[in-house]
């Protein structure tokens, strides 16, 4: 390799995350580069198995139901149960949230509680601060506890909003284990689809940074509103 070559192998390297120039000790990864796989993969396995503090949600003011999926583990092999809510939590949630608002907000650890853990407090507040400059209120946000994006729709048959924001961690990669995605809908109800849904993914500080990612939101959730859809039909 050149000089030219190794200068702009390094600045290929600077410009990504991604395992590029790693080199190799023979026909094997160098001894560093598969410490590095092996503690990425660890750190991504432990972001799946772990658990949203309840300091956070008790900073935040969220209160906290289950979904279906009873642990981690019939959550990983059932994905279908973290769409549905048990009656224990169908019931807490009518008796403590605001019915009918005009946006929900929920949050879910989903497959990376890490995600939460360290974006919630920037997102959340930047999107408050979004939906107020629009004018537009929220109800009474709270936490879902291994819950998939399809619980949003069994929450708009309970409370009937206008438009549901649900932060969820997404499934971790070897690069980052606390990426979050904030999934968006219109009126949603018992068979909506993906196509009815907007998604912001790849929200944290080397991605979409959690203020913008919130401002953002409160502009989408805006034009849904006054366009009343949402997913593939939205005028963007």
């Amino acid at each position: 390799m050149t000089l030219q070559h190794t200068e702009e192998l390094e600045q290929l390297k600077r410009s990504t995350p991604a395992r590029i120039g790693t080199g190799r000790a023979g026909s094997r990864p160098t001894t560093r580069e598969l410490l590095k796989l092996r503690c990425d993969h660890a750190a991504a396995v432990d972001t799946v198995y772990g658990r949203v503090s309840q300091a956070l949600l008790d900073e935040l003011g969220l209160f906290s139901v289950e979904s279906s999926a009873g642990d981690k583990e019939i959550y990983l092999r059932r994905p279908d149960l973290g769409r549905v809510l048990p009656e224990s939590s169908i019931q807490n949630i009518r008796l403590r949230c605001i019915h009918e608002p005009k946006v929900q907000v929920v949050i879910s650890d989903g497959l990376s509680a890490n995600a939460i853990e360290h974006n919630l407090r920037d997102v959340y507040p930047a999107l408050l601060d979004s939906l107020q400059v629009h004018g537009l209120t929220c109800g009474t946000p709270f936490f879902v506890q291994n819950g998939r994006v399809g619980c949003m729709n069994a929450i708009g048959d309970i409370l009937q909003p206008e438009v549901i924001v649900l932060f969820i961690g997404e499934r971790p990669g070897l690069l980052t284990s606390h990426s979050m995605s904030a999934y968006l809908c219109y009126k949603p109800r018992s068979g909506m689809t993906d196509s009815n849904r907007m998604v912001v993914s790849n929200i944290h500080q080397g991605g979409t940074p959690p203020v913008e990612a919130g401002a953002h939101l409160g502009t989408l959730i805006a034009r849904m509103l006054k366009q009343k859809i949402s997913g593939v039909e939205l005028l963007l």
